[in-house]
């Protein structure tokens, strides 16, 4: 899929692009990149990284013909791609996706925006006092959208939707049947930074938000679009008020989350999964099918399917409950 809100400045040559992030590689061709992309959705004349052993799977199976990694996580790529060798391996990541993305770094307010009494929009929803949309918004049957919002160019929302006062959505596909309560903001850019003592390098964010279809996002919400890969909530999930959610998140299906819980980026939780207010999901973990996780907890690590965990740090329920008996 193009992505339809950063422009793409692509194709560059791969010795244009290592020479422009200061990595020296004697030995390669002058092949045309199109696109940086994660591991498991680039393709044949696209750059992807790998940087980690949890995706030592996914590195076995990318088509990409570029691959950013370090000396000891090369030997897991197909000889289909070239291994890069860097030990700045996010650094120089979020250096490339900056010459493919150099939009993708700032968000800026969209300049495009306008009275929704001004567009073809205004005869097809109801709406309230202050709605402002951007160019090329497409926004389907029988929908709602409350005072003060801001719809940004480009976002698609499907029939049936209902979005409230004070929300601001970009960079995102919303489908059927969505509500998002007052004061949520759906699609900037992420928290992601490489610590410098003299300049923090903020990472590119390209990703997008993707909300299937009966899904509710409540009060005070924030879901922040993707980095390289996109955030997605998945169908028939239930948020309640004042959640985060960070880039790359994948909610699985019929999921119900309390008040206040926070995600970390790159995190993926199955289906049927419930979380109690105020836990807390570390980064880049698989949480399973069917789990449930009590209220305050503190998840730090990988989750199988079935188990019921609280506590700080996140443990087996019936551990828990024997360890603090009254």
């Amino acid at each position: 899929m193009i992505n339809p809100f950063f422009k793409n400045t692509g194709p560059h040559n791969i010795n244009f692009l290592l020479k422009h992030i200061n990595l020296k590689n004697d030995n390669l061709p002058d092949d045309k990149i199109t696109d940086i992309k994660d591991l498991n959705s680039s393709k044949k004349s696209e750059i992807t990284f790998l940087h980690s052993k949890k995706y030592t799977d996914l590195a076995k199976k990318t088509k990409a013909s570029y691959c950013l990694t370090s000396e000891n996580l090369q030997l897991f790529l197909p000889n289909n791609c070239k291994a890069i060798i860097t030990d700045k391996v996010l650094l120089h990541t979020a250096q490339i996706t900056k010459i493919f993305y150099p939009d993708s770094i700032t968000d800026d307010y969209d300049n495009t925006v306008k009275d929704i009494a001004e567009t073809e929009l205004k005869d097809k929803i109801k709406y309230g006092k202050n709605v402002l949309i951007g160019e090329n918004v497409k926004i389907g049957a029988n929908c709602l959208i409350g005072h003060n919002s801001i719809i940004e160019k480009n976002v698609k929302i499907g029939d049936n939707c209902s979005i409230g006062s004070n929300v601001i959505i970009r960079n995102s596909l919303i489908k059927n049947n969505v509500h998002i309560l007052d004061g949520c903001v759906i699609g900037k850019k992420g928290f992601g930074f490489f610590p410098n003592k003299d300049n923090n390098f903020r990472y590119p964010q390209i990703g997008i938000v993707i909300i299937e279809d009966n899904v509710e996002i409540g009060c005070g919400s924030t879901i922040d679009r993707g980095s390289l890969s996109n955030t997605i909530i998945g169908k028939n999930t239930y948020l309640d008020n004042q959640i985060h959610i960070a880039h790359n998140v994948k909610i699985g299906e019929n999921c119900i989350i309390a008040g206040q819980v926070g995600f970390a980026g790159s995190s993926t939780l199955g289906n049927n999964v419930m979380i109690g207010g105020q836990a807390g999901i570390s980064g880049h973990l698989k949480i399973g099918n069917n789990v449930q996780i009590g209220g305050g907890s503190g998840v730090i690590k990988n989750i199988p399917d079935n188990s019921k965990v609280m506590g700080y740090p996140a443990k087996d329920l019936k551990n828990f409950i024997r360890e603090n008996k009254w």
